[in-house]
């Protein structure tokens, strides 16, 4: 009886198997539809060379080959000229090799015909919408998408999570340092508003915190308004000492508020209970402090907010309603925006782009554009009572705004953010390994800003609409600690800043400190690899040891596209480097377009900065491109030097995301496309991606 049931059992599964590869084998030989076929020959023979092009397109495509795979999908569209999956993803191709406005036509001329419904109409909406604004602005309106609260409430009951925010801190892993006054504690929270963890500080505990920042070293700095001093953390928040102590002398302080830190690592601290600013060195040693009544200056009343940057200090005055400017050694140079301006002003930061200052006011938001002074209201919270302290900016194009009185962390996003939803890509998926699938998926706003901090709660993975099996969170790249760099040297640059180059290479090589790869390609009449391999083999560059010579015509164009042909398939933070004299050289763009060129490192996630060997303005070409492609732009002579750039570009955003799963479909001996979908949720937002592979042939 037992080998009966045995059989029967062995007889079925055989059925089953058979069953599942009839079903693989339609799906392999109806890939394309008989409607896609127009051109007149016989559809089994057209259908199947098209499988065969687009199936190595395909490949090509997950590779980073995309002149290859446009390639190969148009000799797949030459056999099936009207197929509308092949044309999805020969956009997909043409998009991620920076050519929009071609991607834009096949993906239209596929949406035209009835494919893709709202997921591909909304990406052509947003691919073009980027295009017309490149730019973030500064003066957005922004409303709340979301909160965290203090409190905790469930059916088991309350439970505290912080008491009294007063200012925040954004990482650039997506988490959040919030300064609880009331609670006397630093809670680190991640995206979605679960604890990670507490600080307390030292054994004794904080003392009424007000603020906390992070120092040039990585540490953190946390001002204490009833303990009058400040504490100094580690990265991760472990006590290391107290800097200043209660008084009215030089490093001495009364109530103090809120920090900012110069170019040199000086600690600028707003003494409320002096009504002053008092300075210290970034090892703690007090310096001086300013803002007292002087010939030129009435005097400070009651200072709460402070920032800094390049040579000028701002702070902001809560009894006269009024911010200042002053210079990195105290003295009065004017104000910036007129007493009685604001009800009573507290914390100030640096906008994203760095041109403006976001200042919080009772129950507004305002940003403070730098170069005018002028005031622009970004978020108003109604007119129930609340006493916003801090409103920062995260690293996914939000404001995050602690409200001290309600005990909430309010998550405020640009209006278009929170109707458009999130641009979800999956970049690529390794089946070399099968049935081990891994797949790297990027998820962005509708500006092209990365969105980071994302856990594997915030994905929903699935093949041909079923869960995923065995799904596993491989990783976020905005935790990846690597860089791989580029450097483009234009040789059109005078020989008079060779000295300035061979000083520029050498720093960047040695803030690299032997981690990452890095290659160096000379922009002259045809570009040319001059170096690839480990950073410490530039620490003696000298540009006489260039193979391209020096010419006013150089190809800058494809100069750029060759570094970033080097960085598909490089570290998932990766950068180019263009040092420059700050003019574009004759024939830059014969060949490729300056938003092609944009668009094709914006598509791959490069960073491009760059460093001036003169101290003129750039080029407003180069100026386009750095700011619209996550870069700085860096004076080769600045008096903090160049060491701080390789930092710089690891801090850029990234919102790459890596899972793995077990795929529970059948191949049909690798012909078969196995169809997969991502869908992401955060707060009130979502986005989602439909795509497909092959396994391996057998």
């Amino acid at each position: 009886m037992k080998s009966i049931v045995k059989r029967l059992s062995i007889f079925f599964t055989f059925l089953a198997a058979l069953s599942c590869a009839a079903g693989a084998q339609v799906l392999a030989e109806h890939l394309f539809s008989e409607a896609g076929n127009n051109s007149g020959l016989n559809r089994s023979a057209e259908a199947g060379f098209a499988e065969e092009e687009f199936r190595r397109g395909v490949q090509s495509y997950y590779r980073g080959f995309f002149n290859d795979a446009i390639i190969q999908f148009e000799k797949a569209l030459s056999y099936l000229p009207d197929e509308k999956l092949i044309l999805d993803w020969l956009g997909k191709s043409y998009y991620r090799a920076g050519m929009e406005g071609t991607a834009l036509e096949q993906w239209q001329f596929a949406s035209d015909s009835g494919y893709g419904g709202i997921l591909l109409e909304n990406k052509i909406e947003v691919v073009r919408e980027r295009r017309v604004n490149a730019s973030v602005e500064s003066n957005l309106r922004y409303t709340e998408t979301g909160t965290f609260n203090g409190v905790n409430a469930n059916d088991a009951g309350s439970f505290q999570i912080f008491s009294q925010p007063i200012s925040v801190l954004a990482n650039a892993d997506g988490t959040i340092w919030v300064c609880a006054y009331g609670s006397n504690e630093l809670v680190l929270l991640d995206i979605n508003g679960n604890v990670v963890r507490r600080v307390t500080g030292p054994l004794n505990g904080f003392d009424r915190p007000v603020d906390v920042i992070r120092a040039q070293d990585g540490k953190l700095l946390v001002s204490e308004s009833a303990g009058d001093r400040i504490s100094v953390l580690s990265e991760g928040g472990l006590f290391e000492k107290y800097i200043g102590k209660k008084g009215r002398g030089v490093g001495e302080l009364v109530g103090p508020q809120y920090l900012a830190q110069d170019y040199l690592g000086n600690i600028y601290a707003t003494d409320f209970g002096n009504a002053r600013v008092s300075v210290f060195d970034k090892d703690g040693n007090g310096l001086f402090y300013f803002g007292k009544k002087d010939f030129s200056f009435g005097g400070l009343k009651g200072p709460t907010g402070i920032a800094v940057r390049g040579e000028s200090v701002y702070v902001a005055d809560g009894v006269l309603g009024a911010v200042y400017e002053f210079d990195l050694s105290g003295n009065y140079v004017d104000v910036l925006v007129q007493e009685k301006t604001f009800a009573f002003p507290e914390a100030m930061k640096f906008s994203a782009t760095k041109d403006s200052l976001i200042i919080s006011d009772r129950n507004h938001v305002y940003s403070i554009d730098l170069g005018t002074g002028a005031v622009y209201e970004n978020a108003f919270m109604g007119n129930a009572p609340a006493r916003v302290t801090s409103a920062v900016p995260d690293q996914n194009g939000n404001i995050l705004a602690a409200d001290f009185r309600n005990n909430e962390i309010y998550i405020l996003s640009n209006m278009t953010e929170l109707l458009g939803g999130l641009f979800v890509e999956i970049e690529r998926v390794d089946a070399e390994k099968f049935p081990k699938v891994t797949m790297n998926i990027r998820v962005q706003n509708r500006r092209r800003q990365p969105v980071v901090g994302l856990r594997a709660e915030n994905f929903y993975i699935s093949e041909g609409k079923r869960p995923a099996a065995k799904l596993r969170f491989e990783g976020a790249a905005s935790s990846n600690k690597n860089l791989d760099v580029a450097i483009v040297v234009d040789r059109s640059a005078s020989a008079r800043h060779d000295a300035a180059l061979d000083q520029a290479v050498r720093d960047i090589a040695a803030s690299m400190q032997g981690v990452g790869n890095i290659t160096l390609i000379s922009s002259g009449a045809i570009p040319v690899t001059e170096y690839t391999g480990d950073p410490r083999g530039l620490l003696n560059f000298s540009v006489s040891a260039l193979k391209a010579g020096r010419s006013a015509s150089c190809a800058f164009d494809l100069a750029l596209r060759m570094a970033v042909n080097g960085l598909i398939n490089a570290q998932p933070k990766r950068a180019v480097i263009y040092i420059t004299d700050g003019r574009m050289p004759q024939n830059s763009f014969d060949r490729y377009g300056l938003t092609d060129l944009t668009a094709y490192m914006d598509n791959n996630s490069v960073a491009f900065s760059v460093i001036c060997l003169g101290q003129g303005a750039l080029d407003e070409e180069l100026d386009y491109i750095y700011k619209n492609s996550y870069g700085r732009s860096y004076y080769v002579y600045r008096p903090e030097g160049l060491g701080s750039i390789v930092q710089d570009l690891l801090d850029v955003p990234n919102g790459l995301y890596q899972f793995s799963f077990e795929s529970a479909l059948f191949t049909d001996m690798g012909r078969a496309y196995l169809p997969l979908e991502v869908e992401t949720y955060i707060m009130n937002r979502s986005g989602r991606d439909e795509t497909g592979y092959f396994a391996p042939l057998q």
